[in-house]
């Protein structure tokens, strides 16, 4: 049987890469659309060898954008986490990193105009609801990829991506604080269960006897780590009504030390079954989130930024990431407004990922020619 042969795009958004489509090119129902992506990417073996995935859980990441039947908005972005061996595809979650392409992809797909010097998108998450307006440089009625922006994690400098992230919380279930509790205790441990762009089951590092300043190779190596933290997060994921979680890579989980490199904060954050080489852009809205609300378990580990907006600088494996976040302390604690993050983006490739007919025969539209 012949190969059925899809256009995508492939970019590197953020601190994570991984291949854009057409919504319209995917089969609909989520079953097919699963065994076609598991297909394209060669989840099912530790190095993707099959596909074109990269063998690590930051490179194994896929949007799927249309235009938006939303009055507010441009581009509807859909997300799709693939794991990297398990042959698994969780629609649940969002990502801010792969989010940081969605304009310029959907620039080059045609599925908006250029405006100018820069271009609004407007964008909502098919997964959360969330809606993100993204700021991209375009000259000559193209994407400008060149630039002096510089993000840990990424090597160089690109043109700079400005992200407004809005109404964020509560993007899964529906509060800030899932359990209703600023502290729960699970296991012995102490957590604080907050969803601000992704649901988060938080800890301090010492309470698991680490400093927080591991490498992500030490971590990933201790694996008594994981086997105490696993049931926790599961846990964690019932009392916020997010139901069994064994499968699914949400609720993430995270660790919180004192910052030493002048940040804020000092974060590892897990993806989760392993440790994310920098920092998630939706993990670090509710990291910032966590830090800003009087309570919770980052409490005594800082000292508190002043003032709104607030600059949160949290300290990861690859670097520093920063957020702005605009928000309010009100009789009902605090209140997020908006959070800004500045990332960049590549495109690296375009063409055609090949997918066995034995899994997906529809037919879709011939590769748009290269501009």
């Amino acid at each position: 049987m012949a190969q059925t042969a899809i256009p995508f795009y492939f970019f590197r958004g953020g601190t994570s890469r991984g291949p854009y489509f057409r919504r319209e090119d995917l089969p609909e129902d989520r079953a097919t659309l699963a065994r076609v992506l598991v297909a394209a990417v060669g989840s099912g073996h530790q190095l993707n060898i099959d596909g074109i995935g990269g063998g690590a859980a930051v490179t194994t990441k896929v949007a799927m954008l249309s235009r938006s039947d939303s009055a507010d908005c441009d581009i509807d972005y859909f997300f799709a986490q693939v794991s990297v061996a398990d042959g698994l595809v969780d629609f649940k979650p969002t990502c801010g990193n792969i989010l940081s392409g969605v304009g310029p992809a959907a620039l080059e797909m045609g599925l908006i105009p250029v405006q100018g010097a820069q271009t609004r998108v407007r964008i909502r998450s098919v997964n959360t609801g969330a809606k993100v307006e993204a700021v991209v440089r375009t000259s000559g009625g193209q994407v400008d990829y060149a630039g002096e922006a510089a993000i840990d994690g990424v090597p160089g400098t690109a043109a700079p991506i400005y992200l407004n992230f809005m109404d964020v919380v509560g993007s899964v279930t529906g509060a800030l604080l899932p359990t209703g509790n600023l502290r729960d205790e699970i296991d012995g441990i102490a957590v604080t269960c907050m969803d601000v762009a992704m649901p988060i089951c938080i800890a301090r590092a010492a309470d698991f006897g680490l400093t927080g300043f591991e490498t992500v190779e030490e971590l990933d190596a201790n694996r008594a780590f994981y086997a105490r933290m696993e049931p926790i997060r599961q846990e964690a994921g019932q009392r916020m009504g997010l139901g069994d979680v064994s499968k699914s890579v949400t609720p993430k989980f995270a660790l919180l030390a004192p910052p030493r490199a002048g940040g804020t904060i000092t974060a590892r954050y897990f993806m989760p079954w392993n440790c994310h080489p920098s920092m998630a852009v939706t993990g670090a809205q509710c990291l910032a989130s966590c830090v800003l609300t009087p309570g919770t378990v980052a409490e005594g580990l800082f000292d508190p930024p002043q003032g709104a907006p607030a600059l949160v600088l949290i300290e990861h494996p690859g670097g520093v990431i920063d957020v702005t976040v605009e928000y309010e302390m009100g009789p009902d604690g605090f209140a997020l407004k908006s959070a800004g993050l500045l990332r960049t983006a590549r495109l690296l490739a375009r063409g055609e990922v090949m997918v066995p007919g034995a899994v997906w025969g529809g037919h879709v539209r011939p590769m748009s020619p290269i501009r």
